[in-house]
């Protein structure tokens, strides 16, 4: 047995910054144990889960590199010489992951499962096993991506990632560095957000040289000769079949939990039927008191890594720092990295109309132009602004949706302010800062309902 013994331990921690190093830092024994299973196209990575290492840190790399693309054309407007042609052609690889410098924290690189509700057992590289024991076990393996296997030629010849958002994100920088995408949705995009603003995302995706296949569905993916692909798809609006030479096909079909390997069973762990989520209370705790399960691997979680880094702390905090609070889920910010970002907190306006009916909710919106727009003479038809508030005085602040550069900059903020119960009364006596996009938010005095 590795360590000489089987050892019990306060944690046991699946994932990497999900807790572990708060409740070290609390003086408890912690161990954790990561393996990332290679993808189908062999991918693997290192500590440091999804977001580090394939998800959130290299996607806003890559969306920044496009945006310097549109930098770089707007600077002669600015008196900047700049060569031409100007062209993109880089391979930069860099690892970001999580440190191994916990120096309280065991790390153990190997795939485990459960062999009781106290117990879990992996194999090391060398063949040796490990059983690691604990009081509390903390499960945050997140999900893995879903492949339409359906779909010939899917696995062969698909490079696989997230849900809608993502989709729109990979688009957006594929589209920014110079590169022909084209997007192909069954049906709505961003399906969960505010419609009329993700409508807007589209629009400006499109009016910037992404190409949209709505209501289509893949049928087929094969390589032809030549290396390229053919894709063949169905247009579910006219019933045609459409074809299309690409070289390369990005899959963003969503996500699914990873946990086929842990052996829940043995540990007593209830899953959802329909999803395969874990289900956990309000105390993030599984069926089993003990055994814990924290983000995008729990029902009815939001899929940020945010939250889940929030709720480890929490958990940590609850189980030996004498704490008593618990992860508060509502009013999450959150921001969608498209060229033109789109920053969000609350609910969206169709959630509030049908919570609160069509009479109660009030909409404050505008569109506006960014100043460093106007020099280089940029369009910003899409650049939009709305918040979404209850109708009666003092008109409480349901939902924020900004439309525009740095969106995530300027959601945070006034993300705070909403948590905190902000009502349209106080944000209209914030004053703003000039010249900047986030004072449009404070400057929202039409309604939809005024016309």
């Amino acid at each position: 047995l590795f360590w000489d013994a089987v050892k019990l331990l306060r944690v046991a921690l699946w994932e990497a910054e999900a807790g572990g190093s708060r409740a070290a830092q609390l003086g408890r024994k912690v161990a954790v144990v990561d393996y990332v299973e290679p993808s189908p196209r062999g991918t693997r990575w290192g500590l440091g889960g999804t977001c580090v290492n394939v998800g959130c840190i290299p996607k806003k790399l890559m969306h920044q590199a496009a945006l310097l693309g549109g930098l770089i054309r707007d600077a002669p407007h600015y008196g900047w010489e700049v060569a031409q042609p100007v062209l993109h052609d880089w391979c930069f690889s860099a690892t970001l992951g999580w440190r191994r410098k916990r120096r309280k924290v065991k790390y153990f690189n190997v795939k485990a499962g459960f062999v009781d509700e106290h117990t879990v057992r992996g194999v090391a590289k060398g063949g040796k096993e490990i059983l690691l024991s604990a009081d509390h076990i903390v499960i945050a393996t997140g999900g893995r991506p879903r492949y339409p296997a359906h779909i010939e030629g899917a696995l062969e010849y698909g490079i696989t990632t997230g849900a809608a958002d993502v989709a729109l994100e990979c688009a957006g920088f594929l589209t920014g560095i110079g590169l022909d995408t084209t997007v192909m949705m069954r049906s709505i995009p961003l399906r969960g957000f505010d419609q009329q603003m993700s409508s807007l995302v589209t629009e400006h995706m499109a009016s910037h040289g992404t190409r949209f296949l709505r209501g289509c569905t893949p049928s087929q993916v094969r390589r032809l000769p030549d290396g390229q692909l053919q894709v063949t798809w169905e247009d579910r609006t006219t019933g045609k079949e459409g074809t299309g030479t690409f070289n390369t096909v990005l899959w963003a079909v969503g996500r699914a939990p990873d946990t086929r390997s842990l052996n829940l069973e043995k540990a007593g762990v209830d899953t959802s039927p329909n999803t395969q989520k874990i289900l956990v209370d309000s105390r993030e705790a599984t069926s089993v008191p003990h055994i814990y399960a924290i983000g995008d691997v729990v029902e009815g979680r939001p899929e940020l890594t945010p939250t889940a880094v929030m709720a480890g702390r929490l958990l940590a905090q609850r189980l030996f720092g004498g704490s008593s609070d618990l992860m508060d889920y509502d009013k999450v910010p959150t921001t969608v990295f498209t060229p033109l970002e789109y920053g969000c907190v609350g609910l969206s306006e169709e959630e509030a109309v049908s919570r609160h009916g069509q009479e109660r909710v009030e909409v404050y919106h505008a569109h506006y132009k960014p100043l460093e727009f106007t020099v280089p003479g940029r369009d910003a038809s899409q650049c939009y602004v709305k918040m979404v508030c209850l109708r009666e005085p003092p008109q409480l602040v349901l939902g924020l949706h900004f439309l525009g550069p740095n969106a995530g900059e300027v959601t945070q903020g006034f993300a705070l302010g909403i948590k905190c119960g902000a009502s349209y009364v106080q944000v209209m006596q914030t004053v703003g800062i000039h010249p900047t996009c986030s004072e449009e938010i404070v400057k929202l005095r039409i309604s939809k309902r005024s016309g």
